[in-house]
């Protein structure tokens, strides 16, 4: 039977998503910070006061919260880098200064222990030359590992 004879069915038009069935759909498959949940939600609407009650709503509610992003953007990288890049990174996600400020002290104290983990994974064995020492330096510093716990790495103290 050809194509064209066959009968179709009429798409049904989806009635549009709500807002908050939106900012659910968002939050369900991340943990989100205010300022990123607000940019994406803004597309959607056009009236900002509503925008910023549902966000309101759902913090109230415990559904967004800036410590769980922070927790888990920590989580997520904290093997791969130290813990200037994941400030960094927080701060990009609009997570509040506060915030950033009581999970700071923890990613101090394991920085080194990061820092020889990426270290050992990256090189494994002393720089050889001053090039080779000046690569491995510019490397752990794009990893967002401050000075002195680059050297402490490379020069294998405390180990």
């Amino acid at each position: 039977m050809p194509v064209s004879s066959q009968r179709r069915k009429p798409k049904r038009e989806k009635p549009p998503i709500s807002l908050r069935a939106r900012a659910l759909r968002l939050l369900a498959s991340r943990e989100h910070s205010r300022a990123e949940l607000r940019r994406k939600l803004a597309l959607d609407t056009e009236d900002p006061d509503q925008l910023e009650s549902l966000l309101d709503e759902l913090a109230r509610r415990g559904w967004l919260s800036e410590r769980r992003v922070a927790e888990q953007l920590i989580h997520a990288r904290r093997g791969r880098f130290g813990s200037r890049r994941i400030r960094q990174e927080l701060l990009e996600k609009g997570v509040a200064e506060e915030v950033i400020a009581a999970a700071l002290p923890r990613l101090k104290e394991s920085d080194l222990d990061a820092a020889r983990m990426v270290w050992r994974r990256k090189f494994g064995a002393a720089p050889g030359t001053a090039a080779e020492r000046a690569r491995q330096v510019r490397f752990m510093q794009g990893r967002g590992f401050d000075l002195d716990t680059i050297f402490k790495v490379i020069k294998g103290d405390g180990q």
